[in-house]
């Protein structure tokens, strides 16, 4: 059994160092950790807990948070989001871009893989002939680093990528086995993979045009989340496009950002 201070000690770790608040999730660090101690021979949560403080950029700094965060992820999830890019994005993008023919976008809690593998397939199909002359790279980001190893194979079930359109199954993934279907080549060097701590200073050099910043804010609290969200909104263009899930909600009082429809807002165009 956990006792009160150790699983304190879990949940302060974890909101101190990566933002998240689990003080309400008991039940899911016991499921999570219980057999990991156990597998990996450690005496206790303090035992675990020790090792992890002693070593914060160690392998069990990085376990912990491979074992409690929870990765839900599916291709085409939000599907309204893809037709607004589609829609309204890429032509402004085409357009405001036509001279540097750079496009910056940021899918900031990547997971395994669906959410930028399907933004990647959209700006591939919306160029077409053009896609050559770009550069649409899509840079993926996540706190797990096991989660982003699964996201560079690139490797799904059938009924994974059933949700895509036909097109893009035959032409962006091919049969493995009977069960498996892997992103082609041409696909997976069109997404960045690096493992990223969204609470750390941001280090990129350009600023972005487009964040899927989605369903990851659901583990902060507000304060937390409106700092980020500063973060985010200071590293985007002007007119650039912020997407969340779509059950989160903001304080437009607390966000520089326009609001343009449920889930997706605007930094001002000069």
């Amino acid at each position: 059994m956990i006792t009160d201070s150790e699983f304190n000690r879990i949940v302060q770790y974890v909101k101190k160092n990566y933002g998240i608040d689990l003080s309400q999730k008991k039940t899911l660090i016991v499921g999570r950790l219980e057999n990991y101690l156990v597998r990996n021979g450690y005496s206790g949560y303090s035992d675990y807990m020790a090792k992890v403080e002693e070593h914060p950029e160690g392998e069990e700094a990085k376990n912990l948070i491979n074992v409690l965060t929870t990765n839900h992820t599916y291709f085409m999830r939000e599907s309204e989001h893809f037709d607004f890019m589609q829609h309204e994005v890429l032509p402004w993008l085409r357009t405001t871009e036509a001279a540097r023919k750079d496009l910056r976008i940021w899918s900031a809690a990547s997971s395994t893989g669906e959410e930028p593998y399907t933004l990647a397939m959209l700006l591939m199909d919306f160029f077409g002939l053009e896609h050559k002359s770009w550069d649409t790279k899509v840079l993926a980001t996540d706190i797990s680093t096991r989660v982003l190893q699964h996201a560079s194979k690139g490797v799904y079930l059938k009924e994974q990528i059933d949700p895509l359109p036909e097109k893009w199954k035959r032409h962006y993934f091919k049969a493995i086995s009977a069960e498996q279907y892997q992103a082609t080549e041409e696909l997976r060097n069109e997404v960045i993979y690096r493992q990223f701590n969204l609470m750390n200073p941001f280090p990129f050099r350009k600023k972005f045009h487009v964040v899927f910043l989605r369903n990851v804010m659901i583990y902060f609290e507000d304060d937390t989340k409106y700092n980020l969200l500063q973060k985010v909104y200071d590293f985007m263009e002007p007119g650039g496009y912020l997407f969340i899930g779509t059950t989160e909600g903001l304080n437009r009082n607390r966000i520089h950002f326009d609001y343009v429809q449920p889930s997706i807002y605007r930094k001002q165009v000069r």
